[in-house]
């Protein structure tokens, strides 16, 4: 493990927040630090560069300098840089190991780590697992979640190393990429569909960045596969360590749901546990329940308790942006998932409301993934689709080749949202299916305006 820090240069890629907490950490280890960021310095950010000039640690914007490369112990990076940029080959032909903020935090702890990645429902399970284990331990949730584990390492007014049992950490592909030796103590798949294949560079590579978790040569203590996603199980069946699957009942080691009760078995008894009643869950949708599963997986591994799962369970709520019960409002029940960023996570949440006559907001910066069965779902589970941002004009044709017509387009977001409180649905529900950087800098702000604005027709 490295340890010894003392006067070697590192370079950091990027001034996000993990490049920052990354800095900061290895600043105070005795390193020479340097953060370069291509972007040119925003007003926001003045003061906090001052302070991390004030403390030692070298910045430059607009560009990548040689200066800033040279004689480079060790890169951090940003997750957001994919690599094939200029930067990355830059770096490769001067053999500068490059690795992500999750990497080095790994290397510096002998905390353990539940690692939770997927395509969607990261972050819902990572709250959750986080939560239930803070019944019996003492966690802390970090990572892709917004919070890095570098800034987690050490108490902040003592500087010793923090007392704390789990980090429970959301891993995305990007940060898999750069994270060669990370092995965590219990690894979590929750699902696989196309995504940042740009950034990747193809699907298979995509696939690869998150089957590297689970690479022979840094095997987890414990594997947590999604038997119903059918990817997904045929890897956990290949899978050669100790192993545990969620969705469906297998002979050992899983968690299911039967005649309405969420269960749990684990060898070598393999007694049917029963943990919750699907109707205490405070979650909408068969994607939540999944999520629920996997975190009890992960509580039963590190030893808590049936009785304190179900109640924490029962006691949490949803993260924000992801499913979240806005209101009742005008007569209708409102609903912000504005981290659907993608078409298979409006697809999980459409599915939540099966039953119920149901108007969804879409469209936003598009990906330019494959729509049919995101076009299916809308004709089974939708009864208005209102269309907004750069995607609108290709969503409404995919929808009309598929056969539902019952579209609106709107002139702006404020515009989306008053039409769909003008159609006569029970549910209004903000799931975009894209990302939001045509009329927002990110998910997170496209909720809030959402909400706020919606709240506003009380």
């Amino acid at each position: 493990m490295i340890r010894k820090w003392f006067d070697k240069k590192v370079l950091i890629l990027g001034l996000s927040k993990s490049g920052v907490a990354a800095a900061k950490y290895l600043n105070d280890k005795g390193a020479q630090c340097f953060i370069t960021e291509k972007k040119p310095l925003a007003d926001k950010d003045k003061q906090l560069v001052e302070e991390l000039n004030a403390a030692g640690i070298k910045t430059e914007f607009e560009h990548h300098s040689d200066e800033f490369m040279e004689d480079v112990y060790v890169a951090v990076t940003s997750p957001g840089i994919p690599p094939n940029s200029e930067l990355m080959q830059k770096l490769k032909e001067k053999n500068i190991q490059v690795i992500s903020e999750i990497e080095l935090a790994y290397l510096e702890t002998q905390i353990p780590f539940v690692a939770i990645t997927g395509t969607n429902g990261k972050t819902t399970t990572t709250e959750l697992t986080n939560f239930i284990l803070n019944k019996e331990f003492k966690a802390e949730k970090c990572g892709n979640i917004g919070i890095p584990p570098c800034s987690l390492l050490k108490e902040p007014n003592t500087g010793k190393e923090k007392e704390t049992d789990f980090f429970v950490c959301e891993v995305s592909s990007f940060q898999l990429t750069y994270s060669p030796s990370f092995r965590p103590q219990i690894a979590v798949w929750m699902n696989f569909t196309p995504d940042h294949i740009d950034w990747h560079g193809g699907l298979d590579k995509y696939f690869e960045a998150k089957a590297s978790l689970f690479a022979p040569e840094k095997r987890p203590g414990f594997a947590v596969f999604n038997a119903e996603d059918e990817k997904l199980l045929e890897f956990g069946k290949n899978y050669a360590g100790e192993k545990f699957f969620f969705g469906k009942e297998f002979e050992t080691n899983c968690s299911y749901i039967k005649d309405g009760v969420l269960y749990f078995k684990r060898e070598p008894k393999n007694i049917e546990e029963k943990i919750i009643d699907v109707k205490d869950i405070p979650l909408v949708g068969n994607h939540n329940y999944q999520n629920v599963m996997a975190s009890v997986i992960c509580a039963k591994i590190c030893g808590v308790d049936n009785e304190k799962i179900t109640q924490a369970i029962k006691e949490f709520k949803a993260p924000e942006h992801r499913c979240e019960f806005v209101g009742n409002i005008q007569g209708k029940d409102v609903y912000n998932d504005s981290k659907a960023t993608n078409p298979e996570a409006a697809i999980f949440a459409l599915k939540s409301f099966e039953g119920r006559t149901l108007t969804l907001i879409a469209g936003g910066t598009d990906k330019m993934t494959d729509l049919t069965e995101f076009c299916e779902t809308v004709k089974k589970y939708v009864k208005t689709v209102v269309l907004l941002g750069a995607a609108k004009e290709r969503f409404e044709a995919e929808l009309r080749k598929n056969g539902f017509e019952n579209i609106v387009i709107a002139d702006s977001f404020t515009d989306g949202v008053d039409k769909a409180f003008g159609t006569d649905s029970e549910v209004i529900l903000l799931s975009p299916a894209c990302s939001s950087y045509d009329m927002f800098s990110g998910y997170e702000e496209r909720g809030r305006v959402f909400k706020d604005y919606a709240l506003s027709k009380k």
